[in-house]
C-alpha cells in the first residue's frame, strides 16, 4: 500500500510538503489544482509545476482529488458533452505526466455535509460533526450561513463560494433528476471517458456520498454495497473503480465496511480511512483513527484491505484538530500524522501475524534524496 496525505497546495494549505515528507511511512500526496473550477481544462504548466513542487520535497503525486465534475454532466443538461470533452482533455494532460489516479464524486450541488465544523470534545480537541435533527430544520441558505460563519479563513472543498453563489440555479437543474436518472448520467460520463482512462491507465475512483443518505432532497447513488456494485458495472473497465471511504460509508451503521471491502476486490483503487462515533439516528462525530475512540473497528478494516491484496494509495482521512492547530477543518497536520502511524502499525501487526515478513508499504519515494 502507498501511505499518502492530502495536500491542497501552497496557496490554500497550512501544511508544507516538507512537513508531510517527515511523516513516517508517508510516500506521496493526494492533491489538486484547488483554484480550478468544475468544467475548466487544467493547464499543462500548472500540472507540471504542482508535480515539480511535490517531487522537490522527496514525495510523489500519488493521485488527484479531485478533478471536479461540472453539474451539467451530473444533471445531463444540453452542455454536458462540451464539459465531458474538457474533462477528457484534463485526463489526457494528467496521463501525459504520469498521474494515474483520480478520485471524484457524483454528488449534486455540494460534496459533503456537517452541522458543526469544530465541535468541542472533552479532551480539548474539536471535530467535524453531523446532527441530522439540526440539518433537517435548516434550509440550504441557513446551511451556507452556518458553514460560512465557522470555516475561518479556509475554503471548504466542495463548498467553494463561486459554486455556492449559484446554489438556487443548481437546485433548479436537478428538479426531475432522481436516483435512477443520476445513475444513468454517471454511466454516460464513465463510458465517454473510459477510452482515455484506458489509454493512460488512469484509475477513476468514485467517492461515496457523505453522509450516506439524501440531504436537502437531492439524490444520492453511492451509499452502500448495492450502489457500489451497480456503479462498477455501469462501465465495465479495469479503470472504473472505487474510493473506499470508511467514514462516508460508515456514517450509516448498517454498512458493514470490512464486508464491503472484501466484496470489491480488484475494484478499490483508493482508500480513505477514518473513524466515526455514532451518537444516535443520523447523528455522529468524527473521531481519532484509534478504534476505541469511535465506532468503527479499524483493525478489521485494515485486515480486510490486506486480505484482498490492496496495493493502491491509502490516506488517513479527516482528523481531530489538536494542540490548538489552526487549519482547514478536518485537515490538520498532527492528528492525520498520528493516523498514518496508527494505521501503519495495524498493518504491520496484521502482516506479521500472518507470517508475512515482506514490507507491506510502498517506499520508492523515500529513497529519493
Amino acid at each position: 500500500m502507498k501511505m499518502t496525505f492530502r495536500w491542497f497546495g501552497e496557496k490554500f494549505d497550512t501544511i508544507t510538503p516538507e512537513q508531510i515528507r517527515q511523516i513516517s511511512a508517508c510516500v506521496g500526496v493526494i492533491t489538486t489544482l484547488y483554484d480550478t473550477m468544475p468544467g475548466e481544462v487544467w493547464e499543462v504548466s500548472a500540472i507540471k509545476a504542482l508535480k515539480e513542487r511535490v517531487e522537490r520535497a522527496g514525495l510523489e503525486i500519488s493521485g488527484i482529488e479531485s478533478v471536479n465534475i461540472h453539474d451539467a454532466i451530473k444533471a445531463a443538461t444540453p452542455e454536458r458533452d462540451g464539459y465531458i470533452e474538457n474533462y477528457i482533455k484534463t485526463l489526457e494532460r494528467l496521463g501525459e505526466v504520469g498521474i494515474d489516479l483520480v478520485c471524484y464524486n457524483f454528488m449534486p450541488v455540494f460534496d459533503w455535509t456537517r452541522s458543526d465544523l469544530a465541535k468541542p470534545r472533552p479532551d480539548g480537541s474539536n471535530v467535524l460533526s453531523y446532527d441530522g435533527s439540526l440539518i433537517e430544520n435548516m434550509d440550504f441558505e441557513q446551511m451556507l450561513e452556518s458553514l460560512e460563519s465557522k470555516r475561518g479563513d479556509f475554503l471548504l472543498p466542495g463548498w467553494e463560494p463561486e459554486r455556492m453563489a449559484r446554489n438556487k440555479e443548481l437546485f433548479e437543474i436537478y428538479k426531475g433528476v432522481d436516483e435512477a436518472k443520476l445513475r444513468e448520467n454517471l454511466g454516460y460520463f464513465l463510458k465517454a471517458i473510459m477510452p482515455t482512462c484506458e489509454k493512460y491507465n488512469i484509475k477513476m475512483a468514485i467517492h461515496p456520498d457523505d453522509p450516506a443518505w439524501s440531504v436537502f432532497g437531492l439524490p444520492r447513488i453511492v451509499k452502500n454495497h448495492e450502489d457500489l456494485h451497480a456503479l462498477v458495472n455501469l462501465a465495465p473497465s479495469p479503470c472504473n473503480g472505487i474510493t473506499l471511504c470508511t467514514g462516508s460509508l460508515g456514517s450509516n451503521p448498517d454498512n458493514d465496511i470490512p464486508a464491503i471491502i472484501r466484496s470489491l476486490k480488484g475494484k478499490i483503487h483508493f482508500a480513505h480511512v477514518r473513524n466515526v462515533k455514532y451518537l444516535g439516528y443520523r447523528k455522529f462525530d468524527e473521531a481519532a483513527h484509534l478504534s476505541e475512540d469511535g465506532s468503527l473497528d479499524m483493525y478489521e478494516i485494515m485486515k480486510a484491505f490486506y486480505d484482498i491484496g490492496f496495493e493502491g494509495a491509502l490516506r488517513p482521512d479527516h482528523g481531530r484538530m489538536v494542540w490548538n492547530e489552526k487549519s482547514m477543518p478536518g485537515y490538520g497536520l498532527y492528528d492525520r500524522a498520528m493516523g498514518i502511524c496508527y494505521l501503519s502499525g495495524l498493518l504491520e501487526a496484521i502482516r506479521k501475524g500472518r507470517g508475512d515478513r515482506r514490507s507491506a508499504l510502498y517506499s520508492p519515494a523515500k529513497e529519493k534524496p
